[in-house]
Formats: structure tokens, sequence, C-alpha cells
């Protein structure tokens, strides 16, 4: 089998996570070039190639002369750049013929994730937002059993994330608005809201919400309170000012039993109404194969072998929503009607 032949757009400190977890990979895949306006990134991420005894690829600041440098020597392409250069990055790929795998969040606004759409019908490429929740073993099966009734009819939904973001991403873009759109709920909590969104299965009716910057640019801390068409209560918290940490927790409460796991999939338990489950009235975990991570999936939806559950509906999902967080925010936590 031929290799997939990649460009990775952007190379700060989570691209060079993805490029080593594609780098354990090289059996499927061959990472082509490397853009990014920065030459400190570039230095960093074309260190990992040496590292593994591996040539360095091709590097470039611009990405559109990259591809057009390139042209028929690529597959794909993954995007791991600031919010606010997503949407013209991801056009520019798709309409150069890639398939694209997108970090979170897809985009900034549900104005911007209907041009990409749109986009992505008229080449007719793939495109795959990369929430490593939505596209790991466990929240997939969380979603099935969730589908098929065996734990009743979903109520109620509580979700929440906490890490000491703040102090973290001090003097960085993820502090700067116009490049983040958004603080802490729209970063780390992109995906506490999209695997929430994924688990509820339903669109929301009514959102109401709180955001509160703490002294930053952005927002550090939020709630939200929403309810689905079909009646379905959901509450999600992120708090970005913590102890040095990062975790999460989400619960899904149906009236056969529950759904417990975390906002990028680490962990799935599972209890039943059934007395037979219920022992020592615990969830019980579900042990599952590990995952390669987020490019592994990717290629697995490219090849057929996976439906692919981050599409950029998945994406306008998401962003409907965050719009809805920011109206109702702004007017001091009014709910807004969907």
């Amino acid at each position: 089998m031929d290799k997939v032949r990649t460009l990775i757009v952007g190379t700060g400190a989570m691209a060079r996570h993805h490029i080593a977890d594609i780098l354990t990979q090289q059996d499927t895949t061959e990472i082509v070039a490397l853009c990014d306006p920065s030459p400190q990134q570039l230095a960093l991420a074309s260190a990992l190639f040496e590292q593994a005894g591996l040539e360095v690829p091709t590097t470039g600041p611009e990405l559109e002369p990259l591809l057009q440098e390139l042209e028929g020597e690529l597959d794909t392409a993954l995007i791991v750049t600031p919010h606010a250069y997503h949407l013209k990055q991801a056009i520019a790929c798709l309409e150069s013929g890639l398939d694209v795998l997108l970090e979170k969040p897809m985009v900034m606004n549900a104005r911007e994730a209907r041009k990409l759409i749109k986009t992505a019908k008229q080449t007719g490429r793939l495109l795959v937002v990369a929430f490593p929740g939505s596209l790991s073993p466990q929240i997939r099966t969380a979603v099935k059993l969730l589908r098929s009734g065996q734990l009743g009819t979903i109520q109620s939904v509580n979700g929440f994330a906490w890490q000491d973001w703040k102090k973290n991403t001090a003097n960085t873009w993820r502090q700067i608005p116009k490049l983040a759109g958004g603080g802490f709920l729209f970063d780390t909590g992109a995906h506490l809201l999209n695997t929430t969104c994924d688990l509820v299965g339903e669109e929301f009716s009514e959102v109401a919400a709180w955001l509160d910057n703490r002294g930053a640019p952005v927002d550090i801390i939020g709630t939200v309170m929403a309810k689905t068409k079909s009646g379905i209560y959901v509450t999600m918290h992120g708090c970005g000012e913590s102890f040095h940490t990062w975790a999460s927790e989400i619960l899904v409460i149906g009236t056969g039993g529950l759904v417990r796991t975390g906002i990028w999939g680490e962990r799935l338990e599972v209890q039943k109404g059934d007395p037979k489950y219920a022992r020592g009235f615990q969830p019980r975990k579900v042990k599952l194969p590990p995952s390669l991570g987020v490019w592994q999936q990717f290629l697995k939806v490219r090849a057929g072998t996976m439906e692919n559950p981050c599409p950029p509906e998945v994406g306008l999902r998401m962003a409907k929503l965050w719009d809805a967080i920011c109206e109702s925010s702004q007017q001091g936590g009014v709910p807004v009607k969907l």
C-alpha cells in the first residue's frame, strides 16, 4: 500500500505532538512538508525528524506557495494553527485536492462553518475535525450504547473540564481574542462542548451561559445550561484556573443506566439499572483497544473502514452552540433560543 503523503500546516507544540504520533506510523504515512511562518517552530519540528534518523521534509513559511510547489505530491493536510486561520487554510488545502484533518475548534463561528461545509461539498474532499473524543473507541462505543436504548431515555448530562490553562497560555496567541476566538471554553473546552453534543445526539433548543475572564483577555471560567429539543437537560462547566492539572468528567444519566466518560474519550464506564450490574453502585469499566490518536482514526475514515464521526457538520454544531453561549453571556446569562 502506498504511503499517504501529508503536509503539516503549523508546527507549534500541539503540531509537534501530532508529528511525534505520526512518526510512529511510518508504514502508513510520509510527512512531505512542514509549513510555518516561524523559523524557530520549524526548527523544533525539524529536530523530531533528525532525532528519528529521518530526512527533514520540505519547509516553507507560507501555505499557498507550498501547495503550488508540491502540486501532485500531496494527498492530505493536517492543520494545527491558531483558530482564526483555520477557515482560509482549510479552504486552500481542500481546493488543492487534499483531504484535511483540521484541529479543533473547526472555525470561529457558524458563518465560517457554513462556508467551509460548502467548500468541502464543492471539492468532494474529505474533511475531519480532530476531536480525539469523537474519534475515540470509547465515545463511539458510548454513543452506540446510548442510541441502542439499553440505558433507557437520556434525562440529563453533566460535563466538567478543568486545567491550569490561564497560567500556561499567558502571553500566547491562545489569549489573543482575534486569533483564538474565545478562551478556555473555546480551546480545551471545545472538547467538552463537542463530546457532550456527541453523547446527547440532538440539537439544543435553548442555551444560557456565563463567562468570566478572571482578569485575562479571554474567558477563563464558564458555565452553560442548555435544553435539547426533546427535553434533555445539560450542564457544562469549564474552569481554566485550577491547580497544576488537567482532567474532565462527563456523566450521562438515562432511565435505565448511566455512562461516565471524559471529554477526550480517555475512559468509559457504564452502569445499568439491573441489580446484577449495580455492584457497589459503581459504574463498570469497559475495556476497549487503545487508539494511536486522531491521525490513525483519520486514515481509517479516509480508507473507508470507519464512518466519519467528525465531518464539518460537527464543527457547525459546535459553532452554533458557541455563538449561543457568547450571545447569552453578553446578556448576563439570558437564555438564547436556537
